[in-house]
């Protein structure tokens, strides 16, 4: 009996790694549109793409980062500046991708810039730090792929969204785990919609890793800021000693994450290159193991498991 469920189970795995291996043809004639290529995994994967051959058309906030970039690769890359909280940028944007795509369309658009601060219990936090996280993570994103999806539709290409665990374990308060609950949202409807004209949807879900963004500097300096905005009563409640623990466990966690990103750009370019792309992908040990599964138990269990060991307010009613 468990002799057949092993060979079935391997049988399985063999048939979706054989599946999987199939590569779309003419690659290089291909379009590729990325946001967020500053640094962090959007520089990687346009580095990693114009490496293979495509035609990476890359967005990037800051002209500095755009100029960096360029000295990277090669002349088939280039590069445009982008703001996605701004609609005419966007527009602009749009229309510089459909000069350089022609008739051909576009492939493949990696909805890759987002932003993780401010991070902080959501009392310490105001309205504005919600919008300003929703702005760029979330309606950003939305923007950025209804403004091309006429010309991904033309190839029936792939959109590539890029989420997080945190769009399935809500670890922390703040506009992050709200920005990427609502890309999963939003990936899901639009992967249904756009099936009916040839084009795949494909969600990247990585677990912890280590950027830019996640320093420790920037962490610490943003945790600080929130915590001098909150208010005298949420400070009574909190008290100093909170910020200081809060602060221990990002330094005991952090050895954890991965700073290996090509374990996240390698999802992203095999859902923009197989010819069977996965509808979610879960790159990192820790997303694979522990907050995916984690996502799927109770929810008192999972409240449990988050509570235990976490840093506790000062005066607990």
């Amino acid at each position: 009996m468990w002799l057949y469920l092993v060979v079935l189970v391997g049988l399985y795995y063999l048939l979706r790694w054989q599946r999987e291996r199939q590569v779309v043809s003419h690659l290089r004639d291909k379009y590729v549109f990325i946001t967020g290529c500053d640094s962090g995994f959007g520089n990687l994967l346009a580095r990693q793409l114009d490496l293979r051959g495509l035609r990476v058309l890359a967005a990037c906030l800051t002209e500095q980062g755009a100029q960096q970039l360029r000295k990277q690769t090669s002349d088939r890359l280039e590069t445009v500046l982008l703001d996605v909280t701004k609609t005419e940028s966007v527009a602009a944007a749009k229309e510089w991708v459909k000069e350089r795509v022609g008739d051909r369309g576009l492939w493949g658009l990696v909805n890759n810039a987002g932003i993780c601060m401010p991070l902080a219990p959501n009392e310490w936090l105001t309205k504005q730090d919600f919008m300003v996280m929703l702005d760029v993570n979330l309606l950003g994103m939305v923007d950025v792929t209804l403004q091309l999806l006429p010309l991904v539709r033309k190839t029936k290409g792939r959109v590539v969204n890029v989420s997080s665990v945190m769009g399935r374990v809500s670890l922390f308060g703040g506009g992050y785990c709200l920005s990427k609950y609502g890309v999963e949202a939003f990936s899901d409807s639009l992967r249904r919609e756009l099936s009916y004209f040839g084009v795949k949807v494909a969600v990247i879900e990585p677990g912890f890793f280590m950027t830019n963004m996640t320093a420790a500097e920037v962490f610490n300096g943003n945790l600080q800021a929130a915590w001098q905005q909150a208010s005298p009563e949420v400070k009574d409640l909190y008290g100093d000693a909170f910020v200081a623990n809060f602060m221990k466990t990002y330094d005991l966690l952090k050895p954890q994450w991965s700073g290996n990103l090509s374990l996240v750009t390698n999802c992203m370019e095999h859902a923009l290159t197989s010819c069977h792309p996965r509808t979610r992908y879960s790159p990192g040990w820790d997303a694979k193991f522990f907050y995916l599964p984690m996502s799927y138990l109770p929810t008192f269990l999972m409240d449990l498991m988050m509570c235990y060991g976490a840093p506790r307010p000062a005066k607990v009613l």
